[in-house]
């Protein structure tokens, strides 16, 4: 489903910030000669290629290059005076030959090149003016590091033509189901750096400890309180809906929300009270299925302190249930899943009014201990910057700005702390990243894919010195969030996306991670370990003023779908600019369909039946090929 403001596009009056790298072309191709003859300091000296004559037999030349040895030939002139083929050394200021400088001329490159006698510094481009001595000063720690006035030798373009002859520079372009090397299309409104604290691998292995505790006291109290099982996905969902009305500091764990009780897990827990309903496969299977939900309707009813009518109701229907399955044989699959039905349908309400309480107190002690958890996590990050001497800036009121720039990583206002080393470990296809005893894996390609996003994006660690820490604080964040699901991080598949940006001009993902991204500019769930990668932060959280996005949201995650249809319907609705998203819902989710249907920005819709559409796995980083 596209939804996009049809807009012409305008001619552009702001001033964007290109974050791509970009060679600049020099298209100066006059040469060293058209240099002002004003500013020549000493003579230029000439270098005439000698004459080639014909040798006799004594290796006496002969000049035979005129028949009339009396007439003197000039050779063709260039407008300053030097016959053609005649090579100009350009000069050198005296400030450089002071320093070492000399220029010479290479044979196998064709270029010049400068080499420094004290130093034995050699460069291909002309080196810099230097107001210092190299010999007495060579750090420049005497110089009062004011420049004077350059000369304008020094700021002249090199010849194009040398920037072909020379060497040229190899770009290493990754092969994967991905393409990193398309650049963003999406103007945003310039936004403040985050006040969230740069990853750690300390911090993050004691959150994975406290999200885990969190995640089996979730599943206790369960069994311990309505005897079931915690629905599955339900923790990671919950963690995924708190995070929408989430206003905490913690990037993972929900700490500050309203209200309290999740009316998703809430929802979740009471469906699957007295028992989890399946679909049965067989007929022996459906009058199993409704043989058990009687029998535990009965006795929860039995146990509980509750209304005598809703005893008595559902007391009757169970009874009654129950006999028609002792006295009933023949019955088709139909029959039982009609009676399933019928029975829930009479039952469920007494049964949700009997335990309410219950559920309440469950999704509220769950919360609670989040609250609990986050303030540790907190703490605990707290004593290692101050350890390492860093200070932890206040929150500052956000700055609302009209300044259009293009879209960008997450920045931080608190610095990196120092990071510990990470070992790791290549295996064939698969790399092992080890930190505390702790090994996550990875295949290997897709470790390549991260390190050429962290070179697009991590400007400040050139040296690729915190990388492997980076990466492992970004594999136990994922492996934490997802547990042994997959289902969150499901993707759309390669040729879909590669159609989107070939006809739609498609360049960024309003859902992904950096390990399942097809561009490197795309937003996820957690910034503060993501934006190493290339992540933009959240999708609630982008101002997108153009471009064109495809929104490839987590499944069955209602709250986290709604919010972002409304956000974008917002961004269309503001943006007076040719602004698109291409959004993908499951068949579920009906409801939302319906809402798009009543957009105004809507544009076309389209429905891939069942079998003929897929999504790519949400653990394709991890999995091994075999």
């Amino acid at each position: 489903m596209e939804l996009q403001n049809c807009l012409p596009s305008m001619k552009n009056d702001y001033k964007m910030n290109e974050m791509n790298d970009q060679q600049e072309m020099i298209n100066n191709v006059q040469g060293w000669n058209s240099m002002p003859s004003h500013d020549i300091m000493i003579p230029v000296p000439i270098k005439i290629q000698p004459s080639l004559g014909i040798l006799d037999q004594n290796n006496i030349p002969i000049n035979n290059s005129s028949p009339h040895p009396s007439v003197i030939h000039t050779s063709p002139q260039t407008p300053h005076g030097l016959p053609i083929n005649t090579f100009i050394e350009p000069e050198l200021p005296l400030e450089l030959l002071q320093q070492g400088w000399k220029k010479f001329w290479s044979k196998r490159e064709n270029r010049p090149y400068f080499w420094n006698k004290l130093t034995g510094e050699s460069l291909w481009e002309f080196p810099p003016l230097r107001q210092f001595d190299v010999q007495s000063d060579p750090l420049g720690i005497t110089s009062d590091g004011q420049h004077n006035g350059t000369n304008p030798m020094l700021l002249k373009k090199r010849p194009a033509e040398e920037i072909v002859l020379g060497p040229a520079t190899k770009k290493m372009i990754l092969t994967g189901p991905w393409e990193l090397e398309i650049p963003t299309n999406v103007v945003i409104f310039e936004r403040s750096p985050s006040m969230m604290s740069q990853p750690h691998p300390d911090i993050e292995f004691y959150r994975g400890h406290l999200v885990a505790k969190l995640r089996q006291c979730y599943q206790e109290l369960c069994q311990s309180r309505e005897n079931i099982n915690a629905p599955k996905e339900s923790f990671n969902r919950w963690l995924i809906e708190r995070k929408v009305v989430d206003t905490g500091t913690d990037p993972l764990l929900p700490s500050q929300c309203y209200p309290e009780v999740s009316l998703r897990m809430y929802n979740e827990i009471m469906n699957d009270i007295p028992l989890r309903l399946a679909k049965p496969k067989y007929t022996a299977d459906a009058r199993k299925q409704l043989s058990i939900y009687a029998e535990a309707a009965k006795n929860l009813i039995e146990s509980r302190n509750t209304l005598q009518e809703s005893r008595k109701v559902v007391k009757w229907n169970t009874e009654d249930t129950l006999q028609w399955l002792r006295k009933t044989v023949g019955a088709t699959y139909v029959d039982f899943q009609e009676r399933l039905n019928h029975l829930k349908m009479q039952c469920q309400p007494h049964i949700a009014q009997t335990v309410k309480d219950s559920v309440e107190g469950i999704c509220s002690k769950v919360y609670h201990l989040s609250v609990e958890y986050a303030r540790k996590v907190k703490e605990k990050n707290s004593e290692l910057l101050i350890a390492q001497g860093i200070t932890e800036i206040a929150p500052a009121p956000a700055v609302l700005t009209l300044h259009k720039v293009w879209c960008y990583p997450v920045q931080f206002v608190t610095p990196a702390p120092r990071l510990p080393p990470v070992e790791y470990m290549a295996d064939k296809e698969q790399t092992y990243v080890r930190f505390n005893g702790e090994r996550l894996l990875i295949n290997t390609v897709y470790l390549q894919k991260l390190e050429q996003l962290y070179r697009y994006s991590c400007y400040e660690d050139k040296k690729m010195e915190n990388f492997m820490a980076r990466v492992w604080c970004l594999l136990k964040r994922y492996s934490v969030f997802c547990s042994n699901s997959p289902d969150t991080q499901v993707s759309v598949p390669v040729p879909i996306l590669e159609s989107l940006h070939r006809n739609f001009g498609v360049t960024f993902e309003c859902f992904a991670s950096p390990l399942n991204c097809y561009f490197r500019q795309y937003c996820s769930a957690f910034p503060d370990t993501d934006a190493y990668f290339g992540s933009r932060g959240s999708i609630l959280d982008l101002n997108a003023v153009s471009g064109s996005f495809v929104v490839n949201p987590p499944i069955h995650c209602d709250d986290l779908i709604e919010a972002a249809l409304n956000h974008i319907d917002r961004l269309l609705s503001e943006s007076s600019e040719p602004l698109s998203f291409i959004i993908f819902l499951a068949d579920g989710e009906t409801t939302f369909v319906q809402k798009l249907d009543s957009s105004q920005f809507k544009r076309r819709q389209v429905v891939i039946p069942a079998y003929e559409h897929y999504y790519r796995h949400g653990f394709q980083y991890s999995v091994p090929k075999t």
